[in-house]
């Protein structure tokens, strides 16, 4: 099909005209092609102007205004929204925190206060004296460090007592099971040590009456005991049968907590640690699991001033949130009869958790001359070991850093085999700012025994005065399973998702914000001259509606029929 004309132009496209036969014409020297005003055939009729693709413009520029102010109505809503998300969010977040830390039945935190999700494990590494008949005439005592002998430590609060003051109540009981597949031996490996009824006796009796040193010395000798002993690692640490402790039990009573048996840590399994006493935080948040009494104690007496006898900071599980760098974690230890501070360290990441970690500063356990505050815990010895005697049965026991780190290093020379490293001996806590709970922990401690030749108490020999280290242990635990799952989901996850939401849609409300904009002002642009009905056009002029179809020649002359 064709114009019906008296000629069309290739590419031409206009298609107003009425079909018919085709008369073609030169190629059109413009380009683009446009019609030019031909002469119709007898017969033909002009195109009309049509004004439907007027109102089809009108009608796509009204549909673009709609579509750009809905759009700009859209990014107003995303900039208000992400206004409003960082100023709300943060607030949100710390209202949800503090809501689900406290010690309330109601709080998403409870379950886990009450039962401890996170195991525990107890590794015990021993020092097997190597030489200790040669200790006995007076040489260095040479020991090798044996273990670890892994203990799975299960924690429940019982006795749980809401109290009036904004406190809670409880007992907390624990249980050991050995660990065969995490240990380095067995319960059944021998271990060479100190005889700690023995040795310990007799620095206790170093000034009493010759007299009643010569007694000791034949009640030692009738009931077999002597300097050294060789026991079983689970006898070491769960108890075994002495004949000394049950004639202390007898002719002394109270002098032991032990009864029948004697280990150094009997008294801790299925046992608890004293009646805790602590603030829920439900009235205020600040003092959230701060202890407020140990054993309807607000204050020790083991120690020689107040400020070593005060009972300060939580009970060692959890602590106050929206912890900074210049937080401090401060805890009571009954273990230790004391209270012990932590500082921060350093930031860090646990399974992706922010951490901040806090650790033992060199202090913790120095002398009153190295460091004045712990004078209160005196009489001392060299700087790095505490004595903790007062409230260990009068016993001369000591706690340190294992191997005698950060002490004094005339201790760790004066016995053989020992190699103090801070990495592999330091404690640590990676707690988790923003709610007060720790992820990852490893509390790391030695004990050791103050011996010597005592004179009138022949089962010590020539021993030169000298600590020696008994063992030392490590208290770990970290989050793992679905406990870190939920964790990292509700208090990383989702907050990190908050937190970039507000600026996408911060940064989408403004981008949407610039369409309407951008169209108003390309909308009032000056549209190009259009030309008008019965005027003539020129060869570089596009046609318009307005253009007439018919146009005579250049010449003045109508078109040949031919043409």
């Amino acid at each position: 099909m064709g114009h019906k004309t008296a000629g069309y132009l290739p590419g031409c496209s206009c298609l107003r005209c009425r079909p018919g036969p085709t008369v073609p014409l030169p190629a059109c020297p413009e380009s683009p092609p446009v019609c030019r005003r031909v002469r119709l055939l007898p017969g033909a009729e002009p195109c009309k102007p049509r004004v439907g693709p007027r109102r089809a413009d009108m009608g796509c520029q009204a549909k673009a205004r709609w579509a750009a102010a809905a759009l700009g109505v859209a990014g107003l809503l995303c900039a208000v929204l992400g206004a409003v998300m960082i100023v709300m969010v943060p607030s949100l977040i710390k209202q949800q925190v503090l809501k689900n830390v406290r010690i309330d039945p109601s709080s998403l935190s409870f379950n886990m206060w009450r039962e401890i999700p996170i195991p525990f494990y107890l590794s015990v590494y021993f020092f097997n004296v190597m030489n200790p008949s040669e200790v006995l005439n007076g040489e260095k005592p040479q020991v090798q460090e044996r273990g670890p002998y892994v203990y799975r430590e299960f924690r429940h609060k019982t006795n749980i007592t809401f109290n009036d003051n904004d406190t809670v109540s409880f007992l907390e009981y624990r249980t050991f099971q050995f660990q065969p597949s995490m240990s380095h031996g067995s319960e059944s490996d021998y271990i060479v040590m100190p005889n700690i009824l023995v040795l310990g006796a007799a620095v206790m009796m170093e000034d009493k009456p010759m007299s009643l040193k010569f007694i000791m010395t034949l009640a030692f000798s009738t009931l077999g005991e002597r300097a050294f002993m060789n026991r079983t690692v689970g006898e070491i640490m769960w108890g075994y049968s002495d004949p000394l402790v049950n004639l202390i039990n007898k002719y002394f009573p109270g002098t032991f907590p032990f009864k029948d048996k004697f280990g150094l840590f009997a008294e801790l399994n299925n046992s608890n640690s004293g009646l805790f006493t602590v603030f829920t935080g439900v009235q205020n948040i600040s003092r959230i699991h701060l202890v407020d009494k140990w054993n309807g104690l607000s204050k020790v007496a083991f120690w020689h001033s107040d400020q070593c006898n005060m009972i300060n900071g939580t009970s060692g599980q959890m602590w106050p949130p929206f912890m900074t760098p210049e937080s401090s974690l401060e805890f009571y230890s009954p273990e230790a009869c004391r209270s012990m501070k932590l500082t921060y360290k350093e930031p860090g990441e646990f399974e992706g958790i922010p951490t901040y970690r806090f650790v033992a500063p060199k202090t913790l356990f120095a002398n009153g001359s190295t460091y004045p505050p712990n004078e209160g815990f005196c009489p001392c010895r060299e700087s790095g070991i505490q004595n903790v005697s007062t409230c260990r049965f009068s016993a001369p026991l000591f706690l340190s850093h294992p191997h005698f780190l950060y002490a004094d290093p005339v201790l760790a020379e004066a016995v053989t085999g020992l190699h103090p490293n801070q990495e592999a001996h330091s404690l640590f806590l990676d707690i988790h700012p923003v709610t007060g709970i720790p992820m990852n922990c490893s509390v790391k401690l030695q004990l050791s025994l103050y011996m010597k030749s005592i004179k009138g108490i022949g089962q010590t020999g020539n021993i030169e005065p000298v600590v020696l280290p008994l063992l030392w242990f490590a208290e770990s635990g970290a989050m793992e399973g679905d406990t870190l799952h939920t964790f990292y989901t509700q208090l990383v996850l989702v907050p990190k998702v908050m937190h970039y939401a507000q600026y996408v849609l911060l940064a989408l409300g403004c981008i949407l914000l610039l369409v309407p904009v951008i169209y108003q002002i390309r909308s009032q642009a000056p549209e190009d001259t259009v030309s008008q009905p019965g005027l003539a056009t020129g060869p570089d002029r596009p046609p318009s509606p307005y253009t007439p179809l018919l146009l005579d020649s250049p010449s003045g002359q109508p078109p040949s029929p031919t043409a």
